[in-house]
């Protein structure tokens, strides 16, 4: 469990952390400031233990940095152009130059969660986000449940119901380095089953349409390390790396692989299923100066991001060949993302 001199969050309250531990003597950890995934302690077949994800020595220290380190994001995550839902004619508020990244600057990362339940293997959070909220319609209320089961999968799921129309996209902002933090996060090996990805400009916006990534390198239905194409092409140089929304091969079905990222020595393997269209690959360019546990800060490059979601701007693209992410009145929306860690 972290420790922390700064014992009560902005609201005057106690962090509140959660430890899930299982058969193998996994323990992943979660606070509920920002439903914020905190830690996964993998055991390795040599009898030592990984810390798989980036974070922080302290709960207060997230209070510091903005890169979003385990965090859920929402109501939106990833970006919104111009703050703007044009076919409502509403305007967001903004947080990166006159657009809008991850919700807002108030969004679902920097508050409180209730803790609904919890267990040894589950906790449960729950977030009220009032009418209006970071300019969003209607009251919405928001549940994510983590579950560590004995296959050393930890399973996201979400839920999010709403009174007025309203776009909802939310994801876990974790941040992996398998090698337990030692080394450059692109010497992993990535493989991402997706055939097409989106091409941005240089605040993140969706400048093309959706680009086949035969030929390119963008390629990774093969195997690669992340570092062997980077920078190659100006896609990436307009984002100092990657930062990119694929369309998933697996279209929304949870039981079809995604991705898999395999650490630098080959000894620790990710998986990754979802039933979100994309995953967003961030290579952690902007990482440099991020408070870091173990150290004073994190280097850029240090941790990779494979964020479950819907394409970026979605909301302002009903063109585009993916589930509609307008959650309705009466609906609900759902969404789950699975990552098992296995020791090789």
């Amino acid at each position: 469990m972290l420790s922390d001199v700064q014992s009560h969050a902005p609201d005057g309250q106690p962090w509140r952390i959660t430890v899930l531990r299982n058969a193998n003597g996994m323990i992943a950890t979660f606070m509920d400031w920002g439903a914020t995934w905190l830690s996964a302690r993998v055991p390795m077949q040599d009898g030592c233990v990984r810390e798989t994800l980036l974070g922080c020595a302290t709960p207060s220290d997230y209070l510091h940095q903005d890169a979003y380190l385990g965090a859920t994001v929402g109501r939106y995550a990833n970006r919104i152009a111009h703050a703007r839902l044009t076919t409502l004619d509403r305007q967001l508020q903004a947080n990166q130059g006159e657009h809008q990244l991850h919700g807002g600057p108030e969004g679902f990362d920097k508050r409180r969660w209730q803790i609904v339940s919890q267990s040894d293997s589950e906790v449960h959070y729950r977030i009220d986000s009032p009418d209006g909220d970071q300019g969003y319609p209607g009251n919405l209320i928001a549940d994510v449940r983590f579950q560590l089961d004995d296959d050393n999968c930890v399973s996201i799921r979400y839920e999010a119901r709403c009174d007025q129309a309203c776009p909802v996209n939310l994801t876990n902002h974790a941040y992996f380095n398998l090698d337990a933090h030692h080394g450059d996060a692109r010497q992993h090996r990535l493989q991402l089953h997706a055939d097409r990805y989106l091409p941005v400009d240089s605040a993140g916006i969706p400048n093309a349409p959706l680009k086949a990534v035969a030929g390119t390198s963008f390629d990774f239905r093969q195997a690669k390390t992340v570092s062997q194409d980077f920078l190659a092409d100006d896609d990436q140089k307009a984002v100092k790396g990657y930062d990119h929304a694929f369309l998933l091969n697996s279209a929304g079905d949870a039981n079809q692989p995604a991705a898999t990222l395999w650490s630098a020595d080959g000894k620790l393997e990710l998986s990754v299923t979802t039933s979100a269209p994309a995953l967003q690959l961030y290579s952690g360019n902007y990482l440099e100066g991020t408070r870091a546990r173990e150290q004073g800060s994190y280097t850029a490059f240090q941790g990779i991001a494979l964020e479950s979601e819907f394409l970026p701007d979605s909301p302002n693209h009903p063109e585009w060949p993916q589930a509609d992410c307008w959650l309705q009145p009466g609906d609900r929306w759902e969404s789950i993302t699975r990552y098992r860690f296995t020791p090789r």
